[in-house]
């Protein structure tokens, strides 16, 4: 029989008060309880989803503090946690006991012996359980309830508490990591402008509004350098997660054996190297987007488990037992063929699936035709901050020499042309001492584009057999022509010509271009412009030796 005094309970009271970590916290609530209530073991328990979890213990062996015990596998745990108050089972109970083995002063099976339970609930949910048992029959039988009551009561405060300081430590933890990643130069919390006004841009700005709304997975593809992270910044900044973070993540830039930590996160101590926590780039983004950059380089072992994330929505942290949770939207981007990586098992195809639930083509810059200029000169304004210039103007044989380069960097050579350029503008009208504005001119752009601009040998001629004069521009008809046009079939085939012709000036006469800059089939643009009269002439010039 076991009497508890008044004091005794005072004093667990102000031992819980004295503790500050949880750990702390957690030896003096079993070691004051164990004064008041003698016993030869008393573990603390934290539920878990449908799982327990010893938190802190005395009595047990200490491998105990490593299992994690399935609440509907032990009838007596079951019992404990579908009551209201403490229970004791029977020194005969026949119900088998979790802690079979697992006694310090017991090597077998259990003798008959006295075990309670005491149920921690905080404001009516249950988020732990005490346990005690003794070896001493009927130890527990003489406790009043009102006594349980107020021990459980202290203990689930106790617990209450440190589990919140915990939560409270994670989000602290996030909410670090999580500035530190958003004061990254990734300017995704500027508005984003894609310029460009040809077909191929107007394509992809349809179709970044279409699935901006929604939670597709998106998988963006494209060329190096044709600007995929800037589509990704674009649909994140048009969706309901606006307001939530922009998570940026380079596959490739990563050593394999770092992506998952990258991903999902560490704890101390859970591999050689881990010298503190780590939150993970998923847990960063829940509530946002995570962009998922060069996912072609992801290693086969990592991506399984990325499946898995986007399956569910649960990530484990190394380390942790207990996955978590997270609400992420998940945008990729690569510059491989992924249906080739998987035809060569590269890439898993339910991944690749996946992923490409709502795929983004983002055209290649020769294939844009005049927005090479709008490019040209959205780059030199920002190179004329940058360098401190009054004016900076490009020049007509510039635009042009960049008009008949093939790109093969995309966008991202234009930028970096442009700079380079504007730098050599600067240092020429520096030298030769003029003032006012400065012109970019074709000297400027260097030689590189003569090494990859269309031949001369290549060259072609667009000409059409029908009666009115088509021009190669793509102005609006005059005054003049819209009087000669009789007929909205004659203006309709008349804008059809006009297009269909810049379209092939632009691409050099190439027909396939063409039809994806009109959004056409090949077949069907061949056969309209043979009914319009348009055909292409290419000649072959040669030059003499030197």
């Amino acid at each position: 029989m076991t009497h508890i005094s008044i004091n005794a309970l005072i004093e667990l009271a102000l031992d819980l008060s004295r503790s500050l970590s949880s750990n702390d916290r957690f030896e003096r609530l079993l070691a004051t309880v164990r004064q008041a209530i003698p016993c030869d073991a008393v573990v603390l328990l934290a539920k878990q989803g449908e799982l327990l979890k010893p938190l802190a213990q005395q009595g047990l062996t200490p491998d105990s503090m490593g299992r994690r015990f399935e609440i509907d596998s032990h009838p007596r745990f079951q019992h404990i946690c579908r009551s209201h108050n403490a229970l004791r089972f029977a020194a005969d109970c026949e119900l088998p006991d979790p802690y079979d083995g697992l006694l310090l002063t017991d090597d077998h099976d259990l003798p008959i012996h006295a075990c309670m339970g005491l149920p921690l609930m905080f404001e009516d949910t249950l988020i732990g359980v005490l346990t005690l048992d003794s070896l001493t029959p009927g130890e527990f039988d003489d406790i009043p309830e009102r006594t349980l009551e107020i021990i459980a009561a202290m203990a689930a405060a106790s617990l209450n508490t440190a589990l919140t300081l915990a939560l409270l430590e994670r989000n602290s933890a996030r909410a670090e990591a999580l500035v530190n990643e958003l004061t990254r130069p990734m300017p995704h919390q500027q508005q984003v402008d894609i310029i460009g006004q040809s077909l191929p841009i107007q394509q992809l700005k349809t179709d970044i509004q279409t699935v901006a709304q929604s939670d597709l997975t998106v998988l963006i593809l494209g060329e190096t350098g044709t600007g995929k992270e800037l589509v990704a910044q674009s649909i994140h900044q048009q969706s309901r997660r606006r307001e939530g973070p922009l998570v940026y993540i380079n596959c490739a830039a990563l050593p394999e054996n770092l992506i998952e930590s990258e991903l999902f996160g560490h704890v101390r101590g859970s591999f050689t190297g881990a010298t503190q926590n780590r939150t993970g780039k998923f847990l960063l983004a829940d509530g946002g987007t995570l962009f998922l950059d060069e996912i072609g380089e992801l290693p086969l072992a990592l991506q399984s488990k990325l499946l898995r994330a986007l399956q569910s929505g649960e990530i484990q942290t190394l380390g942790e037992d207990t996955p978590r949770t997270v609400d992420v939207r998940v945008i990729a981007a690569t510059n491989r063929n992924l249906a080739d990586e998987v035809r060569d098992n590269r890439f898993r195809a339910d991944l690749y699936h996946r992923l490409s639930v709502y795929p983004i083509q983002v055209p290649p810059l020769r294939e844009r035709g005049s927005d090479i200029a709008l490019l040209a000169g959205f780059f030199a304004e920002r190179s004329r901050r940058k360098l401190g210039i009054r004016n900076l103007r490009i020049q007509p044989d510039a635009i042009q020499a960049m008009l008949h380069y093939n790109w093969p960097g995309n966008v991202r050579e234009l930028e970096h042309l442009i700079d380079r350029a504007s730098l050599r503008a600067r240092s020429r009208s520096q030298r030769t001492g003029s003032s006012g504005v400065i012109d970019i001119e074709r000297a400027d752009l260097g030689t590189l584009l003569d090494e990859h601009a269309v031949p001369v040998s290549a060259s072609f001629t667009a000409t059409t057999t029908a009666t009115s004069t088509v021009a190669t521009t793509a102005s609006t008809p005059s005054v003049a022509e819209a009087n000669a046009i009789t007929g909205l079939r004659d203006a309709t085939e008349q804008l059809q010509r006009r297009l269909i012709m810049e379209a092939l000036e632009q691409h050099q006469g190439n027909w396939a271009a063409a039809a994806r800059q009109l959004q056409l089939d090949r077949a069907n643009l061949s056969r309209l412009a043979k009914r319009l009269g348009i055909h292409v002439q290419r000649s072959v010039h040669t030059q003499p030796p030197e």
